[in-house]
């Protein structure tokens, strides 16, 4: 049977929570929310999701270190407001396997979701 398609999404932000939500419900994963990064690596401990979309910026705790703190095994994409090579970069030495800029596309998303699940 096939591991099913779960993801966390992780920001301080309740509408882009939500839109993300809608969007990836839509593509028929199971999707858990977290507004923070303490509740971000609670959650993926527990819930054990697929993928992680995370925030950059937040104010208990930033993506580049909840990413730092996540099991390796997680397929991590974050997503920020900056289109910054340096934070990208950052970000992927945290471990994150893709970079997401705001505003983004719902065809983006889950065009990148599904490359990585595969």
């Amino acid at each position: 049977m096939p591991r099913p398609r779960t993801a966390l999404v992780v920001d301080d932000e309740v509408i882009i929570r939500r839109l993300v939500r809608t969007v990836l419900e839509a593509d028929d994963f199971a999707v858990t929310e977290a507004a923070g990064g303490t509740e971000a690596l609670e959650a993926a401990e527990s819930e054990h999701p697929t993928v992680v979309v995370l925030d950059v910026m937040m104010p208990d705790m930033d993506g580049v270190e909840v990413c730092r703190r996540l099991d390796r095994s997680l397929k991590v994409v974050m997503l920020t407001a900056r289109d910054d090579p340096e934070l990208e970069k950052r970000c992927r030495d945290a471990g994150a396997v893709a970079f997401l800029t705001k505003p983004f596309s719902s065809i983006e998303l889950l065009d990148l979701l599904e490359g990585l699940i595969e």
